[in-house]
């Protein structure tokens, strides 16, 4: 599913096309998303401006004339950016027309969201599904050794695994199943270890990790392994590059080991057994 990388990358694909654009028109062609999609929004949104698109975790925050757009790209969802008179195609669900362009949520499965949050309900910050979210990995929040304080602090006497408490994004947010298995493997970490006993030159080297791994994967443009595409309809690179991930039986290219596999709640782990001892 995407996660913040391609969260991230979809958001920097769509700005500079939508920003201070007017919306011209809403089509909702199947609302029965994840939650319904707001039977208002046709009649709400045509000639709000598109002031900016921020993000928070994996959702995409589309800060409107008069409220913010919150858009999740569930499990199948993508964002792409078409020329008005493009066909439309099977499982288009929302679009937003800007003119002679629209902005295009594709999502087979149906998992996504979009809902609206008019600014009489107060700062965005504080919607429901934003307002336990952990820090965002490159916010000030988490620079430096205030990241590791962050993960050792939130960590502890918790006997959950620590591939666990990083899914969980309570702690810090957007580390998903693959950037977990990448994460621990930079920081020298084993995924079963409680996460109450991490030490913190551990939690120190683990917001390192988390950090590069995600820029890395930001750069590569996300993770493709199914559906995901970007804005523009291409795919992500950074499965090219990973060095634990979907590798089970590789040698590890620090060590030579082969990478095992575990499952971890139903959700494969990759790790080395000689870099991560336990």
């Amino acid at each position: 599913m995407p996660e913040l990388p391609e969260v991230e990358v979809t958001r920097l694909g769509i700005a500079p096309h939508l920003k201070g654009k007017k919306i011209s028109a809403v089509k909702v062609l199947d609302g029965r998303l994840r939650w319904p999609v707001p039977s208002g929004l046709p009649a709400i949104l045509p000639g709000q401006k598109l002031q900016s698109i921020a993000r928070r975790g994996k959702y995409l925050l589309l800060k409107m004339d008069k409220g913010y757009l919150l858009i999740h790209l569930g499990m199948t969802g993508t964002l792409r950016i078409l020329p008005s008179n493009e066909l439309l195609k099977m499982h288009d669900r929302v679009i937003f027309e800007f003119g002679k362009l629209s902005l295009r949520l594709h999502d087979p499965r149906k998992f996504g969201a979009v809902l609206w949050h008019p600014t009489t309900k107060g700062p965005i910050e504080k919607h429901a599904l934003l307002l336990k979210l952990g820090a965002e990995p490159f916010s000030p929040e988490f620079a430096g050794e205030l990241g590791a304080e962050i993960l050792y602090q939130h960590s502890r006497k918790r006997i959950v695994a620590v591939k666990q408490f990083l899914l969980a994004g309570q702690a810090v947010v957007g580390v998903g199943n693959i950037y977990c298995s990448e994460s621990l493997f930079e920081a020298g970490i084993h995924p079963a270890k409680p996460a109450g006993k991490l030490t913190r030159p551990q939690c120190v080297r683990l917001a390192d990790a988390v950090r590069m791994v995600l820029k890395k994967a930001i750069n590569a443009g996300g993770s493709s392994l199914k559906d995901f595409l970007n804005s523009d309809g291409d795919a992500g690179h950074f499965m090219m590059q990973t060095k634990v991930y979907n590798r089970k039986g590789l040698p590890c290219k620090v060590c030579k080991a082969p990478i095992e596999q575990i499952v971890q709640g139903q959700r494969s782990t990759y790790f080395c057994p000689q870099c991560q001892k336990r």
